[in-house]
């Protein structure tokens, strides 16, 4: 039976069970509800949701309030379904319905309000997660509802909707696999990046025992792309997904903007677009012809010439020359203040873009170099083109004039362009031509210039200025002419290309530091080979020696890989380090990407306790992997602190003798302890690159 409002109010006590309509503002919460802790604010929020949308599906459970002489006072004690009650008074405030409001309640005077106010949330039983996914799935695909009208009428975010609505999606047998309890939520969330069935079965037949959750996301997202990848910046999500690629978001961790999903796509996307600005370069520059790649194509096998110095024009120089004044006035004047005005500051940048465009104009390719040579057209680290120039294919190379049988000089056209000074006006006698065109034998020639390479060996080892002349000649004619052949001595460098061990060297300030310099001696380098001998001949031995060092530079290895078994040279690269007095806080700095987002938490623990302190570390234990790595970033930051394989020893340094007796002896070896050893950092270097956590809890509210 239920009973009107307005009968409500006169209902008996002794009356249990009734059902009647009681107006809100005559509920108040029981004192005797075994519930003390109070509902969250995302509960009520949700009652409100699902009662705005469906009206409340559970009738409330009261008693009435009596006096102190046991009267009634006309209010209602709610027993159970508080909840509910303070659902409906933030519907109140929010102006969705009156305060008197009628709530269907049951009365219950017969039972203790505590036992039953406890037996409602004990004897209970929460839906099975992968019951509520697939229920929420249904809700989409049989209603036709999205994610956030399904999140209004349940009172949660859209987001956490599509979550629900993706684990729903998961394949049915996986599913059934987490309800049996073989697979964790984390791993059920894990296979969720797709929605690929058969390549969710795919991958979880192939797992062993190793079930981690990152290890089921780099198996499904194996042939995508992450969209952090150079190439996905390059072109970008809204260009891509108008040629119709789709990208692919993991709804449970930080997925950094997801996953595209056709890499093939992308690549040939990637190439169009490199076509496009390797045309309008070639065509602006002129060119011959112009070469587009990914990667840059280190097997070329070309010769590249580098711009070589021009002179300024007058109206330039007076340009430069006034930019430069200009710069240095304003700077003296300035120099004092803490905080420059926004139109000096921008001034100070029109300078310094004006005096470089007139110092780049200082160097340009010869003529006859755009005319044969070309360029390459190829995708940077970071995701922007990178364009070099000056390459020089075998076919296009000007050949060297040559003289014919009568001593002329032959250009490569055919024409001759001079006469051979040595040849005889007067003429010769038939016998005398015929032997002077007669070639020396082959034998005879290898004879002579063995006994010739004899004497230069044991002269060159005599004259040591000249030694060092000819060692750079012989690096740097295979530094900056190659496949010239242009040196005698058997001296092979090999430049090992560091781009292949560590992603994104080649734009760092160190690497682009060293191209400056190569191409900085490029452009003093004559253009022809055979002149090169005659220009480090002819400069001072302090450039001789700088030339040196840089060719020398360029062959220095010291990577360590995995398969290699190279224990003195890395000890030599060691000594070679403290020699140079190496330290690499100029050139590196932890950072997520380049350390700490590959290694382990605990090294990221041992390193913040080592550059920080052991009270910042012992406050990131608690952490996930990922934002331990970024807290430690910031941590790390300004410390100076390196991994052991990155630090330089110390010189030994030697102290003034003590005095000792005659006969006595002084042990001059270092002791054990002021050695630093690299043979634990390098075992493990080899632990936790590549390691991860991933995963986040993902709670399902019994509401």
């Amino acid at each position: 039976m239920t009973i009107s409002i307005k009968s409500a109010e006169s209902t008996m006590a002794g009356e249990c069970g009734t059902e009647v309509f009681i107006p809100l503002n005559k509920l108040k919460k029981s004192p005797r509800n075994a519930r003390k802790t109070p509902h969250s604010e995302a509960i009520i929020e949700a009652y409100a949701a699902s009662i705005a949308a469906k009206s409340i599906l559970q009738n409330l459970v009261v008693e009435p309030e009596l006096d102190g002489e046991g009267a009634e006072t006309g209010f209602y004690l709610v027993t159970i379904g508080e909840g509910r009650r303070l659902a409906q008074l933030l519907r109140v405030k929010r102006k969705e319905i009156k305060k008197t409001e009628p709530i269907r309640c049951v009365i219950d005077i017969k039972n203790d309000p505590h036992e039953i106010s406890l037996d409602e949330n004990v004897t209970r039983e929460n839906m099975s997660p992968a019951d509520q996914f697939e229920a929420f799935r249904r809700l989409s695909e049989e209603r036709g509802w999205g994610a956030e009208e399904i999140a209004a009428r349940f009172g949660i975010t859209a987001h956490v909707v599509r979550q629900r609505l993706r684990l729903g999606a998961v394949c049915p047998k996986l599913i059934q696999v987490y309800r049996d309890g073989d697979l964790t939520l984390d791993q059920l969330m894990a296979f969720a990046i797709t929605d690929d069935h058969t390549r969710q079965e795919q991958v979880f037949d192939s797992l062993t025992y190793n079930r981690e959750p990152y290890i089921i996301r780099r198996e499904l997202t194996r042939t995508h792309v992450a969209a952090g990848d150079r190439r996905a910046v390059f072109i970008g999500a809204e260009a891509y997904i108008e040629a119709g690629g789709m990208i692919i978001r993991d709804l449970f961790t930080d997925d950094r903007g997801g996953f595209y999903d056709d890499a093939s796509l992308l690549d040939r996307m990637v190439i169009e677009k490199l076509q496009g600005i390797a045309e309008t370069v070639g065509q602006a520059e002129g060119w011959k012809w112009a070469d587009v790649h990914i990667d840059y194509p280190h097997t070329h096998g070309l010769r590249r010439a580098y711009p070589q110095p021009v002179a300024l024009s007058e109206q330039d120089e007076a340009a430069y020359q006034a930019a430069f004044d200009t710069f240095n006035q304003l700077t003296e004047e300035w120099k004092s203040a803490e905080e420059l005005p926004d139109d000096v500051d921008q001034r100070f940048g029109e300078l310094e873009a004006e005096i470089e465009r007139i110092d780049a104009m200082r160097h340009a390719f010869a003529p006859d170099v755009i005319a044969h040579g070309g360029v390459f057209v190829m995708l940077s680290h970071d995701g922007t083109a990178r364009i070099e120039r000056g390459f020089i294919r075998a076919e296009d190379e000007v050949p060297e004039p040559e003289a014919d049988d009568e001593g002329h000089t032959i250009n490569s056209d055919g024409e001759i362009i001079e006469t051979d000074v040595g040849s005889d006006p007067d003429g010769g006698s038939d016998e005398d031509a015929e032997d002077d065109g007669k070639p020396l034998s082959d034998l005879l020639v290898r004879d002579l210039t063995a006994h010739r390479t004899l004497g230069l060996r044991l002269a060159l080892g005599e004259q040591p200025e000249i030694a060092l002349v000819a060692v750079t000649h012989t690096l740097a004619a295979q530094a900056f002419y190659q496949g010239m052949e242009a040196h005698c001595l058997e001296i092979r460098p090999t430049s090992t290309y560091l781009g292949g061990h560590a992603d994104g060297i080649e734009d760092t300030a160190a690497a682009k530091a060293l191209a400056d310099r190569h191409a900085g001696w490029a452009a003093d380098m004559p253009a022809n080979a055979t002149d090169l001998w005659g220009f480090i001949a002819a400069l001072d031995p302090a450039s001789i020696m700088a030339l040196f060092a840089h060719c020398a530079s360029l062959t220095v290895n010291a990577v360590e890989q995995p398969w290699e078994r190279k224990p003195r040279a890395h000890e030599t690269a060691d000594k070679l380090a403290t020699a140079l007095g190496l330290d690499m806080t100029a050139h590196w700095t932890p950072t997520v990407r380049t350390y700490l987002g590959r290694i382990t938490k605990a090294h990221i623990l041992a390193a913040v306790g080592e550059a920080a302190s052991s009270e910042a570390a012992e406050r990131l234990v608690g952490l996930k992997k990922q934002p331990m790595a970024e807290a430690a970033e910031q941590l790390l930051a300004g410390t100076g602190w390196l991994p052991a394989l990155l630090r330089t020893m110390q010189p030994a340094t030697i102290a003034d003798p003590p005095l000792v007796e005659a006969g006595e002896t002084i042990a001059d070896e270092p002791s054990a302890a002021d050695r630093v050893s690299l043979d634990d950092a390098r075992a493990a270097s080899s632990e936790g690159d590549g390691a991860s956590e991933a995963g986040q809890g993902f709670d399902v509210a019994a509401e």
